[in-house]
């Protein structure tokens, strides 16, 4: 299949499993966000999402039962296969990168074609609780791609087709004062080994190189391959990965005044540092992955 026009897609949200919803609303509540209801899926995993302005959001993500979670790997369910295997070896993380797409089937073609397809399409619905108490059901479909050289890292495109309403009120308003996805940072020994993976799930061609790694535009946030010394200069954290393949390590989230997210940090206790002009969360039970801060520009 040829696909000679690329317009660099945009990210939908990041999926963070973690150990339990519970843990993981108290840690990120702490961080300053606004988390919102539980919410299940027909699956058996549950999430506790948390909402942007900018129209992505993060799912921190648990199972609610686990006979369905075994029911569902068994029926090719992809989404769950790979969410279960995270698990297995890494417990909580940043497991997969979300982008959005108008025709998941067309991904999932070109997925196949192009020989990074992680499984079958999925599609279904669930059930969106606003805090007024207003339900609204959405139904997604699910396109997936993967190199079998990362078994911790995937990338799925994700259609809205009946899509929840996009006025979420006063889930997109945070004390840390987020304001929506920066940048994901990925670690990798080599990085330009998965430089096609990320351009495919992207649909993006322009790759900057540079002494740490690469680095990709989506439309609306950067991804960012970088070696462990890259991510110690960058962020100043000191990661051990003894594997090889892609690895979620970082969420950067954008916000409006710094003062303001350094002021809610200090005062719920959270420890973080400043390297250069970001604050930074090292990882914590709950949040699975480091934490950045960098103002709007």
């Amino acid at each position: 299949m040829s696909h000679p026009v690329f317009t660099p897609r945009a990210i939908d949200h990041l999926v963070l499993p973690v150990v339990d919803l519970e843990t993981s609303r108290d840690r990120l509540s702490r961080l300053g966000f606004t988390v919102a209801a539980d919410a299940s899926h027909p699956f058996g995993t549950e999430n506790a999402c948390v909402f942007f302005a900018d129209d992505t959001y993060l799912e921190p993500l648990a199972v609610g039962s686990r006979e369905d979670c075994l029911e569902a790997q068994r029926d090719g369910n992809v989404f769950v296969a790979r969410d279960q295997a995270f698990r297995f070896r890494r417990g909580e993380g940043l497991s997969a990168i979300v982008v959005k797409t108008d025709d998941a089937t067309a991904d999932d073609a070109r997925f196949r074609d192009e020989g990074q397809s992680a499984g079958r399409l999925l599609q279904f619905s669930r059930q969106f609780r606003f805090p007024d108490g207003r339900t609204a059901d959405g139904t997604f479909r699910l396109a997936f791609a993967a190199d079998l050289r990362a078994p911790d890292f995937f990338a799925f495109a994700c259609e809205r087709v009946s899509p929840l309403p996009t006025d979420r009120g006063a889930l997109i308003v945070h004390a840390n004062g987020a304001a929506g996805l920066r940048r994901i940072v990925l670690t990798e020994e080599n990085p330009s080994d998965f430089q096609y993976l990320l351009e495919m799930a992207l649909d993006q061609r322009d790759v900057t190189a540079h002494s740490f790694g690469i680095s990709i535009e989506a439309s609306n946030a950067s991804v960012d391959a970088l070696t462990t010394e890259g991510f110690l200069a960058h962020y100043g954290v000191d990661l051990v990965q003894p594997e090889r393949g892609l690895l979620g390590c970082a969420v950067v989230v954008s916000v409006a005044d710094l003062g303001v997210t350094e002021a809610c940090l200090a005062a719920n206790g959270v420890q973080y540092h400043k390297t250069g002009a970001r604050l930074v969360v090292a990882p914590e039970k709950g949040q699975g992955v480091t934490f950045a801060f960098e103002e709007l520009k």
